[in-house]
């Protein structure tokens, strides 16, 4: 089985920016590329975990998400770096039409993370969820993962509330190096 390290997308590896999905929007948070080259150079499975719940609001669509991720795997690929795969769940309670639903692949529900082991044979008790927000963290130990938050995006006002179980790093770049 393998062993993967789930990042969250927005405020883990690039800036927040609300319902981002235009790539002309996008930003890397400073150091995010050379993280996801050094958890590629030490054999982790990169997998990009993120909720993307403008699609069931509406405010783009699903081909924009893949769009989006097109461009962030292009730009990671100058900087030496990959994302072995990308999940995101479109669906929000209050959405419209068939993405307005309660689903199990909502963070902090962890069925993302659990697609992802099905799909790719991970070692869920052997990996690391990153992210910025409690919803991360909740996924990452429902789960069976360790956790890792970051104060970049939403993280530095949600560290607060986050148990000794999770450690907090002041970014991506120095929770990869606290892994290593």
């Amino acid at each position: 089985m393998k062993r993967a390290v789930f990042l969250d997308r927005d405020g883990t590896i690039n800036i927040e920016k609300e319902y981002l999905y235009k790539k002309e929007d996008f930003e890397f948070i400073t150091g995010a590329p050379e993280a996801i080259r050094l958890l590629n150079q030490a054999g982790f499975m990169v997998v990009v975990v993120t909720n993307q719940s403008g699609v069931a609001r509406g405010y783009y669509t699903e081909d924009d998400v893949e769009n989006l991720h097109r461009h962030i795997a292009r730009e990671l690929k100058e900087a030496g770096a990959h994302v072995d795969a990308w999940l995101y769940c479109p669906h929000h309670p209050s959405g419209r039409g068939s993405y307005a639903l309660p689903c199990d692949c909502r963070k902090p529900l962890p069925g993302m993370l659990q697609e992802a082991a099905r799909r790719y044979d991970i070692d869920l008790e052997n990996s690391i969820m990153i992210g910025d927000k409690l919803a991360d963290v909740e996924a990452g130990q429902a789960a069976g993962c360790r956790t890792i938050l970051v104060r970049t995006g939403y993280g530095a006002g949600e560290e607060q509330h986050t148990g000794p179980q999770t450690t907090v790093c002041d970014d991506l770049l120095s929770a990869v190096k606290s892994l290593l």
